[in-house]
């Protein structure tokens, strides 16, 4: 199985691991046993957030690790509009509730906000210091919020930046990717397979990823997140709503692709020109 840290003092976790945002939408039933699933094959990696669904993907989370805390690496987020230092403590607490744990592994500011950043780290460092959170991170920095954040924080702090990167958005690596390189911070892929926009497979992109998943025997969304995950700092967190979902996602753990393969899916994917802002969803 393929790992990268979580930060430059974080665990080494499978480059694969399970999102959750929209699962609440899903089935009850099958996502929690697509959750299950995935945690089974080694998708230890569980990210939710208190904006989904309102918490509703909090308490599916808690619903489907009930037993089994101690297998996964559980991270979750405050929303910005609650990240005073009082309000980030408190928004912990629900989620802590809601997920039926004592703790987390991570808690990440969801985007940048009009809290001070002082204060949302001081609220980390106090929930760190009693044993709620192991270690925190960012969501949707763009470089000048990761320097202010490092300026605030220090070096060696900051376990992670969770950012949408997918084969048709891949601005990241222009300059957030490096930058999470130069310091020791993990970059966390949301929507790896894009929102409903995986390539078509009547695209060239989409015959370039079957053509190598067929010479692998792979599936093609197994190649989109071996690629993704192709630098030692990048995990990646696709939502599954089905357990054979998350069973194809837990294939690319062990998928490592040659120096051709990834020029041909650089050459079909091409990274543009960087952008203005850094693209969110």
């Amino acid at each position: 199985m393929r790992t990268h840290p979580f930060g430059a003092d974080g665990p080494a976790l499978g480059v694969v691991g399970q999102g959750t945002w929209y699962l609440d939408e899903a089935r009850r039933a099958d996502a929690i046993a697509a959750l299950r699933a995935g945690l089974d094959h080694g998708l230890a990696h569980i990210d939710t957030a208190e904006m989904y669904g309102d918490g509703a993907a909090e308490e599916l989370v808690g619903e489907a690790i009930a037993g089994r805390r101690d297998e996964v690496f559980l991270v979750s987020k405050v929303l910005p509009h609650n990240a005073s230092r009082r309000g980030t403590i408190a928004a912990c607490e629900r989620s802590l509730q809601r997920l039926r744990t004592d703790r987390l592994d991570a808690y990440l500011l969801h985007w940048p906000g009009d809290h001070a950043l002082e204060d949302t780290f001081a609220a980390f460092d106090e929930l760190q210091r009693a044993g709620k959170i192991l270690r925190w991170g960012v969501s949707n920095f763009d470089v000048p919020e990761l320097e202010e954040a490092l300026a605030i924080a220090g070096p060696g702090r900051i376990a992670c930046n969770q950012v949408l990167y997918h084969l048709q958005e891949r601005a990241v690596e222009h300059a957030v990717l490096p930058w999470c390189e130069r310091h020791g911070v993990a970059l966390v892929a949301y929507s790896p397979f894009g929102h409903d926009a995986f390539p078509a497979p009547d695209t060239t992109g989409g015959r370039v990823l079957a053509d190598i998943a067929a010479a692998r025997g792979a599936s093609p969304r197994q190649v989109a997140l071996a690629f993704l995950t192709r630098r030692p700092s990048v995990l990646a967190i696709p939502k599954a709503a089905r357990a054979a979902h998350a069973l194809d996602n837990a294939g690319a753990l062990a998928l490592e692709l040659s120096a051709t393969e990834i020029e041909r899916i650089d050459a079909a994917f091409p990274r543009g020109a960087k952008p203005r802002w850094l693209p969110m969803l």
